[in-house]
Parts: C-alpha cells; sequence; structure tokens
C-alpha cells in the first residue's frame, strides 16, 4: 500500500518488493548480531576496566560506563555483509545479464563483490583507530592517519566520485585521468568530514546511534528508489546491502544504549558509523548529481553540529580540537531541556533533514543545488536566531 502510494518515486524496472525480498534478509541478522553482541561487549569493558568516568563538565554521566559498544556493531555490520555477499551470487546466477554488467563494475573494472570486501575492510580499520583511540587516546594526527588509511581501501577498490557529469554541468571536459585524481581528495574529504562529525554527535545517550539509523534508514530508501530503476548493476545492490546491514548493526546496538545508558559505543562506534555514512555518499557519487547532493542533505544534521562547533571555536579563539558544552545538543540542555527531550529534538532535526533529501532526490540537479544552498542559509540564520555560536561561560575540555 505504501509503495503504491509512492509509485512516483520509484522505477518499474524492478518493484520495490521485489528487491526487499532478495536482500531483506541483512537487516535482521545484522540487527541480531549486534542486539546479541553488546552485552558480550560491556561484559568485556567492564572486566577489563575500559570504562568512561564522568567529569560532571563534558562527561555529565551518572555513574562510570562501558565502552566498546562499537565492537558490537562492527560485528553486526560484518555478519551483514557477509549475507549481502552471499546473495550477491544467489541471484547473480538468475540473470545472466547481471553477472555480465557486474564484471565492469563501479568506476569500470570493480565487481561488487569486491567492493563490499573493501568496505568491510575500510569499515574494520576505522573501528581499530577508534578503539586505540579509546584505549591510547592518540593524537588527532594518528587518527587522521588511520582514517586515511581506511579511505584508500575504497580508493583502492573504485569508491570513489565520478566527477564528469559535475564538470559537464559546468561546462568543462573532464577526461578519466583528472577525474581520479580530482577524486582522491574528495574521498578523503568525505570520510574525514563524516567520520569526525559522527564522533561529535557523540555526546548524549542514543543519540549518535539514533541519528545515524534515521540517516541510513533515509540512505535506503535512497538506495531503493535507484535500484527499481536499474540505476546501476553493481552500485545498486551495494548500496542496498550496506545500508540495510547499518541500519541493522545501528538499531541492534540503540537498545543498551539509549538513557540511560549501560554501554557507550566509543570513538570505535562513531568512527566507524561516520565511515559507513561517508562511503555511502560516495556511493551516491558514482554518477555525480542530485542523488549526491541528496545524500548530503540527508547527511545535514551531523553537519550542522560540526560547523557549528568548528566555527564557535574559531569565533572564540579555542583549539580546534578540544570538547566542550557548546554543541547543539549541549546548549539545548543548558537551555533547560531534558536529556530524552533534546535527543528527541535531534531525532526531529535528523527526520527533516532526510525528508527534504529525499524530496531533493527526484528534481533536477540545478535546483537540487538551489535548495541546498537554501537550507544552508536557513541552517546560518538559525543559528545565528538562537545565539549557537556563543561559547559557554564554562568549557571543558577532554579527549
Amino acid at each position: 500500500m505504501m509503495f503504491d502510494m509512492l509509485a512516483f518515486f520509484f522505477g518499474d524496472l524492478l518493484t520495490p518488493g521485489k528487491i526487499i525480498s532478495r536482500f531483506g534478509l541483512i537487516f535482521p541478522i545484522a540487527f541480531i548480531i549486534s542486539l546479541l553482541a553488546t552485552p558480550i561487549c560491556r561484559k568485556v569493558a567492564l572486566r577489563l576496566h575500559v570504562v568512561d568516568y564522568p567529569d560532571d563538565d563534558v562527561k555529565t554521566h551518572a555513574e562510570p560506563t562501558a565502552y566498546l559498544g562499537g565492537i558490537g556493531m562492527l560485528m553486526g555490520l560484518m555478519a551483514g555483509l557477509l549475507v549481502g555477499f552471499f546473495l550477491l551470487f544467489k541471484y547473480r546466477g538468475e540473470n545472466p545479464k547481471m553477472l555480465q554488467s557486474s564484471i565492469l563494475g563501479f568506476a569500470g573494472r570493480y565487481p561488487d563483490w569486491l567492493i563490499l570486501v573493501g568496505i568491510g575492510f575500510g569499515a574494520a580499520l576505522a573501528c581499530i583507530v577508534g578503539i586505540l583511540d579509546d584505549l591510547l587516546d592518540i593524537s588527532p594526527g594518528q587518527k587522521f592517519i588511520g582514517q586515511a588509511i581506511a579511505a584508500a581501501v575504497l580508493i583502492g577498490v573504485g569508491v570513489r566520485p565520478n566527477l564528469t557529469q559535475l564538470f559537464g554541468f559546468i561546462g568543462v571536459p573532464l577526461d578519466p585521468t583528472w577525474n581520479f585524481i580530482l577524486g582522491v581528495p574528495v574521498v578523503l574529504f568525505f570520510i574525514f568530514g563524516a567520520t569526525n562529525s559522527l564522533n561529535l554527535l557523540d555526546g548524549l545517550d542514543g543519540l549518535c546511534a539514533g541519528v545515524t539509523a534515521i540517516i541510513t534508514t533515509a540512505f535506503m530508501l535512497l538506495a531503493l528508489m535507484l535500484a527499481t530503476w536499474g540505476h546501476s548493476p553493481v552500485g545498486d545492490p551495494v548500496r542496498l546491502i550496506l545500508c540495510l546491514a547499518m541500519m541493522g548493526a545501528a538499531l541492534g546496538f540503540l537498545p543498551m544504549n539509549r538513557h540511560p545508558a549501560r554501554i557507550f559505543m566509543g570513538d570505535a562506534g562513531s568512527m566507524l558509523l561516520g565511515f559507513v555514512a561517508g562511503t555511502l555518499m560516495l556511493l551516491f557519487a558514482e554518477q555525480f548529481g542530485r542523488w549526491t547532493v541528496a545524500s548530503i542533505i540527508i547527511f545535514g544534521l551531523p553537519i550542522l553540529d560540526t560547523a557549528v562547533a568548528l566555527v564557535r571555536r574559531l569565533l572564540n579563539k579555542r583549539p580546534l580540537f578540544k570538547s566542550d558544552r557548546g554543541h547543539i545538543y549541549d546548549q539545548l540542555m543548558d537551555r533547560g531541556l531534558s536529556l530524552k527531550r533534546t535527543v528527541g529534538i535531534c531525532y526531529l532535526m535528523a527526520g527533516i533533514f532526510a525528508l527534504i533529501g529525499l524530496a531533493v532526490s527526484i528534481i533536477r540537479f540545478r535546483y537540487s543545488v538551489v535548495v541546498f544552498l537554501i537550507m544552508f542559509a536557513i541552517s546560518a540564520l538559525m543559528v545565528r536566531r538562537y545565539g549557537l555560536l556563543r561559547m559557554p561561560a564554562k568549557s571543558g575540555d577532554s579527549k
């Protein structure tokens, strides 16, 4: 019934129901594995004394709380990707044309199964970097190096933007060599930006995991729409598999992370989620256009919170990489809202960005850029209107 109402949103090459019947098993598997693995990670963290202690400033939770929740999500994600890996070959045998097209692969020569392996390997690297930060408090430079290595894995399996259409829009031809050269810094920018945005958003019980679940659900709907039109024989299944696996992993972790949280995801979790979100936005840039703009808008809340944090610190001459209680969610709580209500408002904001992003995906590229610029202007006006760039009187440091 819902799909009939949204018929204009989907194509007729494959029905949404058929696509879900093919790949739908990925979500419950990832969810169950994450749900079961998370309490085990909590027990291990408590036994090894890997806990986060409150400081009554930036870290305001009531008692020491276990870390390592990111490992539980990684296990759920990997289980989902593994199921997706086998489903690719199962349905490819039913469709010889899909096999022939998949040999060409994403970015011209990379098969879908290799892309999934590369994404899984990169996600594990991002999570390991986060674990090292949780345990050893490594420097920002060391974290950036780790994230760059994870991004390099994506580049190695062909996950990079196709900028030909973007340059064609401004009347500049772009040959394959320059498309690759210019694509590398774009990959690094998306991975660095998304990873550190979600790391900054991980400040309240259930906030980062819940917002990521909303964002990934919207990504899944966008991927589903593209798949019904047969947008890409390689990119379509990869996007769907990754979205379903990440949705299940994040939602499986959320029950133990919602207030009062019994486990935190730590940097291991936020870097994992950020890497996957950045990868998905790059996958939507297989043909740079309105799909890419839509995915960036869907990711709007983490972008807005990060921009507010960095601009606020810059204007107030504070260190850019020192934590404080000036994030959007902190400022909402400092103005008297409860933690649950603050998280709920952030969920609502994430949902609004997601809906606008999905709406943008059905309009022409030039208009999607206009919508993006309008949203940027409105966000800037709201930030100024509510004084979100003012530094709190007290600002603690952590990490």
